[in-house]
């Protein structure tokens, strides 16, 4: 994106944050993270390039509505949604990855030491790839999930070693595959001191950045062989519609009770999140997961698309809706 385009954006979230919200310019200067007089002088650049009207012209400006409603609606923090002209699922990818990295950038950045708590996936590979070179090496990442497949393979979605390699952090790795082959397995693997290690050190993390998968054929947690098409059926038949840090929740956002589910070694998560718990997913097959995982309140904030969002709210993907300047 050019750095024209930047300001075009940037100003037009200072416009809407300011004629639509009604915030300050101290507000709008701390949640943009600028100073004061450049959230000033963002304002009145949207206004000289005609932004404002009636209404914010500009295609953000629906994503912006659209964040604030979702964020009401399930109780987030924080909510960036991409808006999305191609629906295809490299363009939506590729929205997607820049907008998680400018959050991620937004928590990588402090100069305080921060311990940051991660899981897996594509989406969050991609943002990571995204992401400029920040030397923090005072935060330790963190992974939550086990990163070894059941036949022996490492998984290449393993989100706080590319963290740590952009930071120069400290990566700790949680020491145990993703699931484990019973129950008894999954009890001595979740006992070793290592794991204990990075347990406790995932509690006390300052944000936890997940992703969200879709249970169902094809899913990724069958495609990168973790689990078997046998467990899918059988996920399935039992509800799964999602799956956070491999573990199964329903069209509800509960948790389903599985023998899959019973031998995942990863973290535990909380509902409701005690610290920052940021939820990474997009694109039609994500629609259902998101959902789940914000009914389930597993989340404190969120990335993802317009028509996700959209469908979120009830409303169709491909609806389009104007903002109000009152």
């Amino acid at each position: 994106m050019s750095k024209s385009n930047d300001k075009l954006e940037l100003a037009t979230r200072a416009a809407w944050l300011y004629y639509v919200a009604g915030d300050t310019q101290n507000e709008i200067a701390e949640k943009l993270q600028v100073s004061r007089p450049v959230a000033q002088r963002l304002v009145a650049f949207a206004v000289e390039k005609n932004l404002i009207r009636v209404r914010v012209e500009h295609r953000l400006a629906d994503c912006l509505a659209l964040a604030a409603r979702l964020s009401e609606r399930y109780g987030l923090s924080m909510c960036e949604i991409a808006p999305v002209d191609d629906d295809s699922p490299e363009a939506i990818g590729r929205k997607l990855a820049v907008a998680g990295a400018q959050v991620m950038e937004r928590y990588l950045s402090e100069e305080k030491p921060m311990i940051v708590a991660v899981s897996s996936g594509r989406t969050l590979k991609a943002a990571v790839d995204q992401l400029a070179q920040i030397e923090r090496p005072q935060h330790r990442l963190v992974s939550m999930v086990g990163a070894i497949a059941q036949d022996g393979s490492s998984n290449r979605y393993d989100v706080a070693l590319h963290i740590s390699e952009k930071t120069g952090g400290k990566h700790f790795l949680l020491p145990a595959p993703l699931l484990a082959d019973s129950e008894a397995e999954r009890a001595q693997w979740c006992n070793h001191r290592l794991y204990r290690i990075v347990e406790g050190l995932s509690a006390q993390a300052d944000v936890a950045f997940v992703g969200i998968g879709d249970i169902g054929p094809q899913c990724p947690l069958h495609v990168d062989g973790f689990i078997t098409a046998d467990e899918v059926q059988e996920l399935t038949r039992l509800g799964a519609r999602a799956e956070m840090l491999g573990l199964p929740i329903n069209d509800a956002g509960a948790r389903v009770e599985s023998s899959t589910g019973r031998c995942v070694t990863s973290l535990q998560l909380d509902a409701p999140p005690k610290r920052p718990t940021i939820g990474f997913a997009g694109g039609p097959r994500k629609h259902r997961a998101v959902l789940a995982a914000l009914k389930g309140g597993w989340l404190s904030g969120l990335v993802t698309d317009e028509a996700c969002a959209r469908v979120a709210l009830g409303e169709s993907a491909g609806e389009t809706r104007h903002v109000s300047g009152r």
